[in-house]
C-alpha cells in the first residue's frame, strides 16, 4: 500500500489506510462504469437510438461527480487516487462491455446489469465503512448509491 500523507483528520492513520483502499476500489469500478456508459453511448444501434444515446450520455454525465468526489475522499484522508484508464481496468471489478456496436436494448441490458453490480458493492462499501467508525466515508457512498439506483431505474424501465 502506497504511504500515506500527514493530514490533520481525526481518523487514525490505519483507518484511513483502510478506507483509502476501500473508497480507491470504488473509484476503478466506478471509473469503468463511466467508460462502458460512454461505449454504449458511442456505439448503440437500432430502432431506440437516438433516446438510447440521449440516455446514456445523461447516465454517464451523472457518475462525474461521485468519481470526483470519492477521489478527493481519498486524497483527503492523505491517499493517492489512482484514476488512469489503465489504474482503473486493472482494478475494475466489473464485467467488460461487450466491444463492437450494440444493439440498443442488449446495450441496456448490460448496463443494468453492470450498475447493479456496483450498486451492491458500493452497498457493502457503506457497511464496511459504517462498522469501521468512518461516518462521512459511508455518507459520501450512501449518497452515491441512491443515484446509482435511480440510473438503475431509468435503465431497467426501458426492459420491461
Amino acid at each position: 500500500m502506497a504511504k500515506h500523507e500527514d493530514t490533520r483528520i481525526d481518523v487514525a492513520p490505519k483507518l484511513r489506510a483502510s478506507m483509502v483502499a476501500l473508497l480507491d476500489a470504488r473509484l476503478a469500478d466506478t471509473l469503468d462504469l463511466y467508460t462502458q456508459v460512454k461505449q454504449a453511448h458511442w456505439n448503440v444501434k437500432g430502432p431506440h437510438f437516438i433516446a438510447l444515446h440521449e440516455l446514456f450520455d445523461k447516465l454517464a454525465e451523472e457518475l462525474e461527480d461521485p468519481v470526483d468526489d470519492i477521489a478527493e475522499r481519498i486524497t483527503a484522508l492523505g491517499g493517492v487516487a489512482h484514476g488512469t484508464a489503465r489504474m482503473t481496468a486493472k482494478n475494475s471489478t466489473l464485467k467488460d462491455f461487450p466491444d463492437g456496436r450494440i444493439e440498443g436494448m442488449k446495450a441496456v441490458a448490460a448496463l443494468a446489469d453492470r450498475f447493479a453490480a456496483l450498486a451492491k458493492s458500493t452497498r457493502a462499501a457503506i457497511d464496511t465503512a459504517d462498522k469501521a467508525g468512518d461516518a462521512d466515508t459511508a455518507d459520501l457512498f450512501t449518497g452515491i448509491s441512491r443515484g446509482l439506483d435511480k440510473s438503475l431505474w431509468f435503465l431497467e424501465a426501458h426492459l420491461t
